[in-house]
């Protein structure tokens, strides 16, 4: 089974977070942060993010935690949402899982 994946370790194909403060970490529970000035949007955004992922990935994304962090300073007030994500659901494990097993089933 061979995996086609980033310089970040992810699936080349995994659904990137839209906003362009948004990211995916390259650790092993692999963040992926949705920063905004508006927890609401940001958490939105989030969840948008997720339902995406789980229809490229045809199940369930595996989220370890949810951490939210927060700056309420005058100058620069943001929420910072991360879901912390299986490594191996963003590396599109289970998809190529499935496809290894259709070959080696004949569909």
């Amino acid at each position: 089974m061979t995996l086609d994946l980033d310089d970040a370790g992810v699936s080349v194909d995994l659904p990137r977070p839209a906003h362009e403060g948004d990211q995916i970490y390259g650790v092993p529970y692999r963040p992926v942060e949705f920063r905004d000035d508006d927890l609401p949007t940001a958490l939105e955004r989030s969840a948008a993010w997720l339902r995406r992922t789980q229809e490229w990935l045809g199940e369930p994304v595996e989220v370890l935690a949810i951490h939210l962090d927060y700056d309420d300073s005058e100058s620069s007030p943001y929420y910072d949402v991360k879901l912390l994500c299986n490594e191996e659901d963003l590396a599109g494990a289970p998809i190529a899982l499935r496809n290894a097993t259709r070959r080696s089933e004949g569909r």
